[in-house]
């Protein structure tokens, strides 16, 4: 088979990158290693910066994100028995952020995508690339036991941190920093409609939490643990157990309970692989760089990764122009280190890190202190938050 860029990967950043493509005209095919069903189930990220949801929409794709997603003008952050709420209307101008599952995003890419003819082919294996170095690059793979070649212009890595994608680049080749944190989060799934209109951030002396939602009716909340806890050493009563002592740190606030029906632990790292290309192959998404996800940052730098990458080759093919391909890297590791600092930043004060003196917790204090006091720097995390425009 022929196309002109070959997706690996059906998660947002690969199916959005088809969707762009197609806009200009562009043919590409996706492929993905695992079910339809999976990834279009699969609860992930849930958070959208507002240049996401501008892109979206732009992109139409916002019919049912407009219809069913939540916006939100504010995050709260609990410590010491306070509560300061950032308010996103007055700080960034009216911009906000919009809580809208990866997961419903996938799917609007994927009827969207099928219904225009594209073509994504699921349930794959053995995926192998060949030539990247060379102006015929192809993709290798099977299929319902049938081996395949897919010859194209392109090739997008959006399969993720453990895809094939980045380990097909030479290991001399690869220029990456990464960070591993000392604990990890415990992500519960609830049957309940939130108890708050914002997210909230808590840190106690416990631990972190966060109270956070999907739906009208669902919630999703997270309790810091430790990196060898074990899913099955959380009973339903220990998680609420925990999470109210960490959340209920203010008067007249409950945290409404209900079925938790997902449980799932989630280590904490940063990684950013600076080489975002190697000859004709181009990384985006997880494949190049992931957050903590205090932040809230690790889909819309993704989405903002295709963005750019999308713009590129519509440029080398309408003009034949390699500027833009050229500049694919820098331009998007500005986002992904501005995305990186502010999680880092997120997870560092809002976390306890094993090994912590009071010194340290008393300095965790005074900035949240200065935060709750002072507009500048309230109006920082705002702008970080709902996501931070380059000139």
């Amino acid at each position: 088979m022929q196309t002109q860029v070959g997706i690996i990967g059906a998660g947002p950043a690969g199916l959005l990158l088809s969707h762009l493509l197609a806009l200009h005209d562009i043919d590409s095919v996706v492929l993905e290693s695992r079910s339809r069903e999976y990834v279009e189930n699969r609860v992930r990220a849930g958070v959208l910066e507002q240049r996401t949801v501008d892109l979206l929409i732009q992109a139409g794709l916002g019919t049912r994100l407009q219809q069913e997603g939540l916006q939100h003008h504010g995050i709260e952050i609990r410590f010491n028995n306070k509560a300061h709420r950032i308010n996103f209307n007055e700080l960034t101008d009216g911009e906000g952020i919009t809580i809208y599952g990866q997961q419903e995003v996938v799917k609007d890419l994927i009827s969207t995508r099928l219904a225009a003819g594209g073509e994504i082919q699921f349930n794959v294996s053995a995926v192998c690339l060949q030539e990247i170095d060379s102006e015929n690059p192809s993709i290798e793979y099977t299929q319902a036991g049938v081996n395949q070649k897919l010859e194209c212009d392109f090739i997008a890595g959006c399969d993720g941190f453990h895809g094939i994608s980045r380990s097909s680049i030479p290991t001399n080749k690869i220029a990456s920093f990464d960070r591993t944190y000392p604990f990890a989060w415990l992500g519960i799934l609830v049957n309940a409609p939130p108890s708050s209109d914002v997210l909230i951030y808590a840190n106690s002396p416990d631990g972190f939490a966060l109270h956070s939602m999907r739906s009208p009716t669902v919630t999703r909340n997270y309790i810091q643990c430790s990196l060898d806890d074990n899913v099955d050493a959380w009973s339903d009563d220990r998680v609420w157990q925990a999470l109210h002592s960490r959340l209920e740190t203010i008067e007249n606030w409950t945290l409404m309970e209900g079925e938790i029906t997902e449980k799932s632990i989630t280590p904490m790292r940063s990684y950013v692989c600076e080489t975002m290309r190697h000859g004709r192959l181009f990384l985006a998404g997880d494949a190049a760089h992931i957050v903590p996800p205090t932040g809230a940052k690790g889909m819309n730098l993704a989405l903002s990764d295709v963005s750019y990458l999308s713009a590129a080759i519509n440029a080398w093919y309408l003009a034949g122009s390699e500027e833009l391909l050229i500049n694919y890297t820098d331009n998007c590791l500005r986002h992904v280190w501005r995305g990186e600092h502010f999680s880092w930043h997120m997870t560092s004060l809002l976390h306890k890190f094993p090994g912590d003196n009071r010194f340290q917790a008393r300095l965790q204090i005074a900035e949240l202190e200065f935060l709750s006091q002072s507009n500048s720097a309230s109006t920082a995390l705002a702008e970080n938050y709902v996501g931070y425009k380059f000139d």
